[in-house]
């Protein structure tokens, strides 16, 4: 599942094993023959190497928490959705990406829920458009396309089909996605999700036997003709079950990163968080980028 913003997150309890001024500073944590290690100096090592992140993330997730709720069964169900994907290899996938246990992987659920709130309030998604992409989600599309380089290739091609010449020797002679020109350009049947959005947009709002216009993708400028259209045999739920899943989907094409991370950058600023660990004071300023003069 697609997450926004998300840092690996690190104990809570880092930041709280001790203060420079604490009484037990001195307390031995380790002993050994060679010299013991002290909860100060512990501490100092987890700040050093760890301290601005968590620090952040902690911070983020307060002032990120004040403004949006998200509450504890949102973040069960999302668990128990990476839990359903994941099987018995849950355990393992976690740790490969740095989280100690589930409780670790938990509080990162919440942060990036929390995240998404706060992206998704800029970003309007109409009723209408949630059901349209249902409707996809139950479709299957079955097409061919000849992908070419640039748009005068394209329009080259789309001359050519439209004066009466064949899809299939066509996608041979020019395509570029040597995965499929040989086979005449097909790609089989494909749901949501499976091709670039521009593709699936075009494809979706086409008639069965027709050829689009050159449609623009990162990977260049393909002409597609869509072959057939078929309800899906499994059953994907109904609209309401699958509602909040299309949202997020759709949240994800729609989101801009860099907007996403000034926005959370100006709710902090706003917070006006007052850190207090000797060291950080600094983590949370950003840089000042000049303005182009005109």
């Amino acid at each position: 599942m697609k997450k926004i913003a998300i840092a690996v997150t690190l104990s809570a309890s880092v930041l709280g094993l001790a203060a420079c001024n604490s009484d037990d500073s001195s307390k031995v944590v380790a002993e050994s023959g060679a010299g013991n290690v002290t909860k100060e100096e512990f501490y100092q090592e987890l700040k050093d190497s760890h301290g601005a992140s968590v620090l952040q993330q902690l911070v983020t997730e307060e002032v990120l928490s004040n403004k949006y709720d998200v509450s504890e069964e949102e973040v069960d169900k999302e668990l128990q959705s990476v839990k359903d994907q994941l099987g018995d290899r849950f355990q393992q996938a976690i740790q490969q990406q740095g989280f100690k246990d589930e409780e670790a992987f938990r509080k990162m659920l919440r942060l990036s829920l929390l995240q998404e709130a706060a992206v998704a309030e800029d970003i309007e998604i109409t009723e209408k458009e949630l059901k349209a992409q249902y409707e996809r989600k139950k479709t299957e599309v079955q097409a061919q396309h000849i992908l070419v380089k640039d748009k005068k290739t394209a329009e080259e091609v789309k001359k050519k089909l439209d004066n009466g010449g064949d899809f299939a020797k066509l996608a041979k002679e020019y395509s570029t996605d040597k995965s499929n020109a040989e086979d005449g350009g097909k790609l089989g049947y494909f749901s949501t999700g499976k091709m670039v959005p521009a593709f699936e947009d075009a494809a979706y709002s086409m008639d069965v036997g027709k050829v689009s216009d050159p449609v623009k993708t990162q990977h260049g400028f393909h002409i597609i003709k869509v072959t057939d259209k078929r309800e899906k045999e499994k059953d994907i739920g109904s609209f309401e079950e699958n509602k909040k899943d299309i949202r997020r989907s759709i949240l994800n094409q729609r989101m801009d990163p860099q907007k996403a991370r000034e926005k959370i950058n100006k709710l902090i600023e706003d917070a006006n968080v007052d850190i207090k660990v000797e060291g950080l004071e600094d983590i949370l300023k950003q840089p000042k980028t000049g303005k182009a003069q005109g």
